[in-house]
């Protein structure tokens, strides 16, 4: 197994920026895909964005393209999500994930592992 523990939310003004961490530890960090998932009060979890094993390619959510950038350092055995121009609906808690396959995050939408959450909360 894997454990990841996320860092990094906060309160911000809209158009401000965040970088949320994610460390791993356990089992071989580069042996997961990694993904960030975020879930609103009274919302489903959503996806936001993924990234192979690699570092290679990434995949992100339309609601955050061009905005958003997931980058990983597996030398540190941390995943990194780079909040730019945030609105208030990116408001919520948002989760590290770690998957064996990259697939399993991009097309089913779903991780292996779970952190516990930091919340991001963005002011009008």
């Amino acid at each position: 197994q894997v454990q990841l523990v996320e860092s990094g939310g906060g309160l911000v003004q809209t158009g401000g920026s965040l970088r949320l961490s994610c460390a791993a530890s356990g089992r071989t960090f580069r042996s997961y895909a990694m993904g960030w998932f975020r879930q609103a009060p009274g919302k489903e979890r959503e996806f936001v964005a993924a990234i192979n094993l690699s570092g290679s390619t990434t995949y992100y959510a339309e609601a955050v393209k061009g905005r958003f950038t997931i980058s990983r350092d597996n030398a540190k055995n941390t995943v990194y999500l780079r909040m730019n121009s945030l609105k208030p609906e990116d408001t919520a808690v948002y989760y590290c994930a770690a998957a064996a396959e990259f697939q399993r995050l991009t097309y089913y939408r779903l991780g292996d592992y779970w952190g516990q959450g930091t919340q991001v909360t963005v002011s009008s």
